[in-house]
């Protein structure tokens, strides 16, 4: 039986769960945990999903738009990670911030370091930067940007 593909013919939320569906036990209920975290500390945003080769990513923003996005996830055969567009311009004294490039990022090893007080400070900061600022009310929507037509990848154990 050929396998299905994770196509915009489907619900956005479907095609989260078919590429969350790719992971390991360990990685899907990690996955899902850190996902709702961040969903969590930005409710009003809303979440732009990308598949490439491998992973998917989803972007943060207060629009449609990826060029109002202030954060985003990565899930990776080899975990999450929690992007900070504007990273290199945070205030990071604890130096958590990973990366040389303008988006930086911190390596997310449990869902809970998404509300520890110095990941909180970065994420705050990089809020106030926002070009575009979150909506204060509402919900944001899962919106598909980018998703491949391909065999998912094998899981990993």
């Amino acid at each position: 039986m050929p396998a299905k593909s994770a196509d915009e013919t489907r619900t956005p939320k479907a095609v989260l769960e078919y590429l969350i569906e790719t992971y390991g036990p360990k990685d899907k209920k990690f996955i899902r945990s850190g996902l709702a975290a961040v969903r969590k500390r930005v409710p009003t945003a809303n979440e732009l999903l990308y598949e490439y080769n491998g992973f998917f990513v989803i972007a943060y923003s207060s629009t449609d738009h990826p060029v109002n996005g202030v954060l985003s996830v990565a899930g990776r055969a080899d975990g999450m990670s929690l992007y900070f567009t504007h990273g290199k311009q945070l205030p990071d004294p604890k130096k958590l911030l990973k990366g040389s490039a303008g988006v930086r990022f911190i390596q997310l090893e449990t869902a809970r370091q998404v509300s520890h007080p110095d990941v909180e400070a970065l994420i705050a900061a990089e809020l106030a930067m926002a070009k575009v600022p979150l909506p204060s009310t509402g919900k944001g929507q899962l919106i598909i940007r980018s998703v491949g037509k391909k065999k998912p990848r094998a899981k990993k154990k």
